[in-house]
């Protein structure tokens, strides 16, 4: 999650701060920091939770909701949804949140992980920016031009699915793959011609008056987002049943954010270095608007039709069955993934 104000401040974003689709929202990146970088809660049982900057921790600790752990939550920061599920096949971390796509790499590299929960949002903050001042008008004119994206990040298909919508083809565009601090580099520099991400990055660009939004996500991708779990914690009795305490308080905490979303604001602000009229504004389109909704059938379908173009495309090395990496356990009580986002709310 980035920021800083106009022009120049648009350049010095913390790396720490690179985030997925997430709340989600993921994308590719490095982990920046190990197990041990904070703990709450009491007890014996540690479940180490993987987490990025201003994320699920966060939202948590604004929420009331890590006041009376009776198990402790050791967090790990991470700059995006890859590194995070990397760490999860390797036992490192016990469970975290990653957007739409990286489940799909993960998976199609053999990666032993579960999806064990979802939001779903609005896509509206899930973009393909362009300069101010650019030519292009329309999707259409991106054929032939050269885009920015990061590799295995939810705006990665957003941007296959904006192509396709519009007529055209991934091999139509020259992909520049760059991670979000090099691609803002790229982008405000005039290196690049258009830049496929999303919020709060959308947010903050527009913001600074620096781009605009050539199209978004919406009716595009799925606004989906996960809680991922390794299968070892998943198979232990009592790691399981602290997981199932930390979604249900996870779906209040999202439920607080609805209900106070400029609190929320200020912050997500605090913690991430985003000057408050970005982060609120990035609640507005996205952050604000996620609603707890079961992994179901829904969900299968449309993260598989995500896995197969990306198998077609040969991005991932083989087909995946994205029911194999679905454990629905922790469904109950939760609305169906065909449940609309929320819509911005002021508070009174």
């Amino acid at each position: 999650m980035p920021r800083p104000r106009p022009t120049t401040a648009l350049l010095l974003l913390p790396s720490a701060l690179l985030l997925t689709a997430c709340a989600g929202t993921s994308s590719a990146g490095t982990s920046v920091g190990g197990a041990g970088g904070g703990t709450d809660g009491k007890g014996s049982l540690t479940l180490n939770v993987g987490d990025q900057r201003g994320g699920s921790e966060a939202v948590l600790r604004a929420a009331g909701e890590l006041d009376d752990l009776h198990y402790k939550i050791r967090w790990s920061t991470f700059t995006s949804g890859p590194p995070l599920l990397e760490a999860i096949n390797a036992k490192a971390v016990d469970l975290g949140a990653v957007g739409n796509t990286p489940p799909v790499f993960a998976a199609g590299a053999g990666s032993k992980i579960s999806v064990v929960a979802a939001s779903h949002g609005g896509a509206a903050g899930d973009t393909i920016l362009v300069p101010d001042d650019s030519p292009l008008k329309k999707p259409q004119d991106l054929k032939g031009k050269s885009v920015a994206v990061a590799q295995g990040s939810s705006a990665h298909f957003q941007l296959i699915a904006s192509l396709r919508k519009a007529g055209l083809d991934f091999r139509d565009v020259k992909v520049k793959y760059l991670q979000p601090a090099d691609a803002l580099a790229a982008f405000t520099s005039g290196k690049v011609d258009a830049w496929a991400v999303w919020d709060p990055y959308t947010s903050q660009v527009l913001r600074s008056d620096k781009g605009r939004v050539l199209t978004d996500g919406d009716g595009v991708v799925n606004g989906l987002a996960f809680q991922a779990a390794a299968p070892g914690a998943l198979a232990d009795k009592k790691k399981a049943a602290a997981i199932s305490d930390y979604l249900k308080r996870l779906r209040r905490a999202q439920d607080w954010v609805y209900k106070h979303p400029q609190a929320w604001a200020k912050v997500w602000a605090k913690d991430t270095g985003l000057p408050y009229d970005v982060a609120l504004d990035a609640v507005k389109r996205t952050n604000g608007t996620r609603v707890p909704v079961a992994v179901d059938k829904n969900v299968v379908r449309s993260e598989q039709e995500i896995a197969d173009t990306f198998t077609e495309l040969k991005l991932i090395p083989r087909r995946i069955d994205f029911g194999d990496y679905v454990d629905t356990r922790f469904n109950g009580g939760l609305p169906p993934s065909t449940t609309e986002p929320r819509t911005y709310r002021k508070e009174s």
